[in-house]
């Protein structure tokens, strides 16, 4: 039992640190807005995990998977979503010299809804709550133990991006180099929508 619960906490591990819409939204947060004020965006996206895992063990993802036309809505209302948020993080300049764009960054119901309406957050709690269910006949206590798991990799991995992020805007020292910097982040967050529709 304990190798496969290892299993999980490395499964997890590398589902959320791996890029993606969650990482790349908070290497963006944290290069504009740095660590602190960021925090509330990465527990709305770990927050957002933990639970959509624990409710997905719970039941409600075999619901979820066998309807197809919800899936169908998931998938436009998150790209509509991630185009959005892509769009906002293209148009920010430098923290200096902003213009337009949000004053204050993405906050804890962004993150939240970020892993809600992502379709693929959807199958990676499934597929987890599929492999790991042997670790207990209990659904709640399934649902206690991969939300935990995942909650707590997402919290560390997001702060990781988050963390470089910040790094990255110590070396960004004119505004043009802002502008590349977000519009190549806005990119990579509208890429991340492509895997939903294959």
């Amino acid at each position: 039992m304990f190798d496969l619960l290892l299993s999980l906490v490395m499964f997890a591990v590398v589902a959320t640190i791996s890029p993606g819409g969650a990482t790349t939204l908070a290497t963006a947060s944290g290069a504009q807005f740095g660590m602190a004020r960021s925090t509330p965006l990465l527990a709305g996206i770990a927050l957002g995990l933990s639970t959509l895992a624990g409710i997905v063990a719970g039941g409600l993802g075999s619901v979820v998977m066998a309807w197809p036309e919800l899936q169908l809505w998931l998938r436009i209302a998150g790209s509509a979503y991630l185009l959005w948020l892509a769009w906002t993080i293209a148009r920010l300049g430098s923290p200096a010299t902003r213009s337009g764009g949000p004053a204050a960054p993405l906050g804890f119901v962004a993150g939240v809804l970020l892993l809600w309406m992502n379709p693929k957050g959807w199958t990676m709690a499934v597929a987890a709550a599929g492999a790991y269910a042997r670790l207990s006949d209990d659904p709640y206590r399934l649902a206690l133990l991969l939300g935990v798991v995942f909650g707590s990799a997402a919290a560390f991995s997001l702060t990781l991006w988050c963390a470089g992020g910040q790094w990255l805007s110590r070396s960004l020292k004119t505004d043009r180099q802002w502008r590349a910097v977000n519009v190549l982040l806005g990119l990579l967050l509208a890429g991340s929508i492509i895997p939903m529709w294959r």
